[in-house]
């Protein structure tokens, strides 16, 4: 008779337990069946694709998974049904089954999302962004999660590179805004998927690519702003309809990467919580328990993301993607805020000078009244007076304006090859135009200063003013001037790059003016 009641009971305890939602852009599962549509490097027989590197390649995806261990998983780039599949059946024999699935079936296109699922799969659908093979269909999935409706869309929007301009993705976002607001308000849902984009994009936008004049896919169409200030949780309650928390603001700066470019650590993978995952009914976030999935197998020797290994045109046989997993945690319990996690303290106030006593600081500090005396692409140099330090804004410079005055948040501090640089920033008030013209200067001749208006001679890699000599870079190639050119900097920014430098970035900022 216990053991009868037991087992009825089970399914209630069952019920209370806490799930975990993640996504993950596997780079490029691809079978070695040949369907015509393969990138190049994923033909069959071509570039060491074959069957046996295509069955490394989904056991190691499959291990991700299934030490992720998430009860729904958003996938992007998978080529088709048959290696989904092919991924179930794997992920079944290695004891972490997925029962239920769904994906894309976009014709011609090269690489589907898909969603892999421990909860019953109901009403698939998909959300046609646009009736080309190379723009991504949102995947729209109802699930029944402990008896509780929940709609997840996994999405892959267009990537910055190749054409990839902010409009595009803001296609994306307004598609899924639509059907967002012919939801019921209280339902429960996610967007999850790889966004390409920043979750600080409206501050972050590489200026090359943003022609939809600072607006954002991520922060403006989909409503994670609040007065150009990233929504907090305690403002979801009362936030209008179809506004977002971006649970990255969870995690410290150093911790807010899921993707590497270079030298660039990026947030491009999301999963984006509406108001109802806050209201206390049916499904709600838990708390502070975003966070990215890193194993020591997933982050290679020198710190970088282990990925998919191609090289000289030709597959390896070792690394997984070149993103990795992002997960949270939900329940069927009311949210309640975690007290016991970190709370924020009011920031300090510091001048742009305390920065050059520090090494590195991951902590947020305030500078008031800095003014951008050079803005390039999405990167910047400000001071907060004339006879004042001044200091580089590296790539995350998006909104700001050249000329205007600002009080800023700060953070991520650090060097690079003895360059002092910041690469966080929020905008917290914008001052207004200011009268720059005190603040260039030549007689204080340090790094991160900006100099207007002088005039030398360019001697191969080397300028010569005012009986000085400095190393000199153009940031484009083509813009060198001939060797022997008498030259007029109207703009240049005294950088370091292992010693001293003049950096250029824009044939706008010289002029020839003799040989």
């Amino acid at each position: 008779m216990v053991k009868y009641l037991i087992f009825l009971l089970f399914p209630l305890f069952l019920a209370a337990e806490p799930f975990k939602v993640a996504t993950y852009n596997v780079e490029n599962l691809f079978d070695s069946v040949y369907q015509g549509s393969e990138y190049k490097e994923y033909v069959p027989g071509h570039h060491n694709w074959n069957a046996n590197t295509a069955q490394i390649k989904l056991n190691h995806t499959a291990e991700v998974i299934c030490d992720l261990d998430a009860d729904i998983i958003g996938l992007q780039e998978i080529e088709n049904q048959n290696v989904l599949e092919q991924l179930q059946k794997r992920l079944e024999e290695v004891g972490c089954p997925y029962p239920y699935t769904a994906i894309t079936h976009k014709a011609q296109a090269t690489i589907q999302v898909a969603l892999l699922s421990k909860f019953p799969v109901r009403k698939p659908n998909e959300l046609i962004v646009k009736d080309d093979p190379k723009v991504r269909n949102i995947l729209e999935v109802e699930l029944e999660v402990h008896g509780k409706p929940l709609i997840v869309f996994v999405n892959h929007w267009k990537s910055k590179s190749n054409g990839g301009y902010e409009s595009k993705r803001v296609a994306y976002a307004s598609l899924l805004k639509k059907r967002l607001l012919s939801l019921h308000e209280d339902s429960d849902y996610l967007i999850i998927g790889d966004l390409n984009s920043d979750y600080d994009a409206f501050m972050t936008l590489d200026e090359r690519i943003d022609d939809a004049h600072g607006y954002t896919a991520i922060n403006h169409e989909l409503s994670t702003l609040s007065n150009d200030h990233l929504l907090q949780k305690s403002q979801m309650p009362k936030a209008p309809i179809g506004s977002h928390f971006n649970p990255w603001q969870e995690l410290s700066l150093s911790k807010r990467w899921s993707h590497q470019y270079f030298q660039s650590k990026n947030t491009l993978d999301h999963l984006l919580l509406p108001k109802s995952m806050f209201d206390g009914k049916g499904i709600d976030y838990i708390d502070n328990s975003f966070n990215v999935f890193k194993t020591s197998y997933l982050i290679g020797k020198k710190g970088r993301i282990n990925r998919w290994q191609y090289r000289k045109g030709k597959h390896g046989t070792k690394g997984y993607s070149d993103h990795l997993p992002v997960f949270a945690l939900f329940d069927t319990k009311p949210f309640k805020a975690n007290n016991d996690a970190f709370q924020e303290t009011p920031l300090m106030e510091k001048d742009i000078e305390f920065f050059y006593t520090l090494k590195d600081a991951q902590k947020e500090f305030v500078i008031k009244n800095a003014v951008v005396l050079m803005k390039r692409n999405q990167s910047a140099i400000i001071k907060q007076s004339p006879q004042g330090r001044g200091i580089y804004l590296y790539r995350c410079a998006g909104s700001l304006q050249q000329g205007h005055r600002y009080d800023l948040v700060v953070g991520d501090i650090t060097e690079y090859q003895g360059l002092k640089e910041i690469r966080y920033i929020q905008k917290l008030k914008d001052k207004g135009r200011v009268d720059t013209r005190a603040f260039f200067t030549a007689n204080d001749l340090v790094q991160n200063q900006v100099l207007s208006g002088i005039t030398g001679i360019y001697h191969g890699k080397r300028f010569e003013f005012n009986g000085k000599s400095f190393p000199i870079h153009f940031k484009n190639k083509q813009d060198i001037p001939p060797l022997g050119s008498k030259l007029r900097l109207h703009y240049v920014h005294l950088g370091y790059y292992k010693q001293l430098q003049l950096v250029v970035y824009s044939k706008k900022d010289f002029s020839i003016v003799g040989r």
